[in-house]
């Protein structure tokens, strides 16, 4: 779920009970996260906003730490090719979220795609990674996007040295995520994939 407006009552300084119906529903999964996907296109184009709703993300990480969750951000591309008054937003979030209530969940493709150098990033915010999903990117064939994502160790992305640094800096989860295949199934570019993150030392 897309954390947003729906979600906080500013009559109430407060969430919503979609959002507390959403957290309750989630510790009761059994979840260890609850991660928001994305950032409503009016709250990313309003800095004040923007932060605002920074704050309500630490407020929403102290209410799933009381389920013993964690609450987190998914990035997509727009993050590291948005500026608000010449920061980019990927920044603003971090820099006004508290690493102890928020954490991140880093997308390397939609990274890239954006512009971002997940190495850098990396090295910029040690520590706010608690997962992240693991892409290898090519140019793209055709649609919208610069790059589309492709077997492992096969494309641009040093993404052994990303998911290391990674894993030196504490993330515990790492997804594969793979959604074009260049002419492979998708089930054998996966096992392709996964013998790969084997053979990097990750089982």
């Amino acid at each position: 779920t897309v954390m947003g407006k729906p979600h906080w009552d500013d009559s109430k300084k407060q969430f919503t009970d979609l959002w507390k119906n959403t957290v309750e529903d989630a510790a009761t999964c059994g979840q260890e996260f609850v991660i928001s996907p994305s950032i409503d296109m009016s709250i990313r184009k309003d800095k004040s906003l923007l932060l605002k709703y920074m704050d309500i993300f630490n407020q929403s990480g102290e209410l799933c730490q009381k389920f013993g969750m964690k609450f987190g951000y998914h990035n997509h591309d727009f993050e590291f090719s948005e500026k608000l008054d010449g920061e980019l937003l990927y920044d603003l979030m971090l820099n006004n979220t508290d690493p102890k209530l928020v954490t991140q969940q880093l997308d390397i493709g939609n990274m890239i795609n954006g512009g971002g150098i997940p190495g850098e990033i990396l090295k910029k915010f040690p520590g706010r990674f608690v997962s992240m999903h693991v892409k290898d990117e090519i140019a793209a064939a055709s649609g919208h996007e610069k790059y589309e994502s492709t077997i492992l160790g096969t494309g641009i992305v040093p993404v052994k040295d990303v998911i290391d640094l990674g894993r030196k800096w504490g993330t515990k989860h790492f997804i594969i995520e793979q959604e074009s295949y260049q002419g492979r199934t998708p089930l054998d570019s996966v096992k392709e994939d996964l013998e790969i993150m084997k053979k990097w030392g990750y089982k």
